[in-house]
């Protein structure tokens, strides 16, 4: 019998996961929104750029690998089919990995201004469980 493995991260500790994840293959850019109090739909925003349609597919397959591993189920995604933009949803950790061009037409950072951004001295190279 195939055990599930429990979810013990917290929302923080699932974003901060992401966002190094990310960093660690090479996303610029990257930003940690606490949406918790001003939006139902999750607790984080990890927001990132990646260069490439191949550089976007490997952080967000990178980033769902590690949170499989650390029971975290997908709700839902979205991905563009020229992997121009990929949406991960987790629930209480939303993120969105995303080639410059995409990144400045939509402007999510502007849209969630109203949310804390996470000052990168708070997550960056953060120890946490293994990833991968």
């Amino acid at each position: 019998m195939t055990q599930t493995p429990q979810n013990t991260m917290s929302a923080f500790e699932l974003a901060v996961l992401a966002a190094n994840l990310a960093e660690a293959k090479k996303a610029s850019e990257t930003l940690v929104l606490d949406t918790g109090k001003v939006s139902y739909l999750a607790d984080y925003f990890v927001i990132c750029t990646g260069d490439s349609p191949a550089q976007i597919r490997t952080i967000a397959d990178e980033i769902d690998k590690a949170f499989r591993k650390h029971g975290q189920v997908r709700i839902g995604s979205e991905l563009d089919k020229t992997y121009r933009w990929c949406l991960l949803d987790y629930g209480d950790v939303v993120i969105h990995v995303m080639h410059r061009n995409e990144r400045e037409f939509y402007q999510l950072e502007n849209f969630w201004s109203h949310a804390n951004v996470v000052a990168p001295e708070k997550w960056l190279n953060r120890s946490l469980p293994e990833a991968s």
